[in-house]
């Protein structure tokens, strides 16, 4: 990995691609928002930045410490997804799928937020998902000026543990409002521990975040991959219910792999780009 800073923007660059629009439309975040230009505003624990791309590297708003203290470790740039990308090549369709998707990146998301926008996302498509979660933010989140915008932070749990229904009344969030007040009040309660989840196995992980009022299989998958980095687990939805069906291979293989689940955002991109 190289980092470069000029024009006031970092660049990092490496063995493996990266793609801002990949990264941040593959379904696994909804905070980023495309700007006039392509590139990404948007805000992790507090701190707001511009992201974009440049011939396959990254390139955001920072400074070499920012980077080394946050973004490094959300942008998971350690990882070499260019191998990942390789081991997933077995055959015409993965090939495909690995090229298609080879610029994304799992980010590595705060847990609690993670958890949230999950628990949001049942029976819900991207755009009511994104939705939804910005007018949560700009209700409750503290506002930061960036660029001469204003962007705001996720709301801390202690701030949802105290409303009602009828405060989230104007997210539009229907049923899985309860659910989320009930989460914010589990994690304030120690119910729910980050901590003591990231250090289990993706099993016992899995096992114990279910037990959470709202929170299925599908959900858990989501939190254990983008809220807890478990890169084995395999969210299955829609799209990837589709992807078995145009794939004539045994998926199995993917599934039980330590990288289980970058094999299912190729899947799931590749998919919902190519197919719908």
């Amino acid at each position: 990995m190289q980092i470069t800073i000029q024009d006031n923007q970092l660049f990092v660059t490496g063995s493996s691609r990266f793609s801002a629009r990949q990264t941040f439309t593959c379904g696994q975040c909804f905070r980023w928002t495309e700007q006039p230009d392509g590139s990404y505003l948007g805000i992790v624990r507090g701190l707001p930045a511009r992201v974009s791309d440049q011939d396959g590297a990254l390139v955001l708003s920072s400074d070499e410490q920012q980077f080394s203290q946050l973004w490094r470790d959300y942008f998971d740039c350690d990882t070499d997804y260019a191998a990942i990308c390789d081991s997933f090549a077995v055959d015409a369709f993965t090939a495909a799928a690995a090229d298609f998707g080879r610029g994304i990146r799992i980010l590595r998301q705060e847990p609690w937020e993670a958890l949230c926008t999950f628990i949001l996302s049942q029976c819900n498509n991207i755009p009511r998902i994104t939705g939804i979660v910005n007018r949560l933010c700009t209700l409750l989140g503290e506002p930061i000026s960036f660029e001469q915008q204003t962007l705001y932070a996720f709301p801390s749990p202690e701030q949802l543990a105290i409303c009602t229904p009828e405060d989230l009344a104007s997210l539009r969030a229907g049923y899985r409002t309860p659910y989320l007040i009930a989460a914010a009040q589990a994690v304030c309660s120690g119910t729910v521990d980050f901590s003591a989840l990231s250090r289990m196995d993706t099993d016992a992980a899995r096992r114990e975040i279910m037990q959470l009022r709202g929170v299925g299989r599908k959900v858990a998958d989501c939190f254990l991959l983008f809220g807890l980095h478990k890169l084995d687990a395999f969210p299955v939805d829609t799209w990837m219910k589709k992807a078995a069906a145009y794939y004539s291979g045994d998926m199995k293989q993917f599934i039980n792999s330590p990288y289980a689940g970058v094999y299912q955002q190729y899947f799931f991109f590749y998919t919902r780009e190519n197919f719908s």
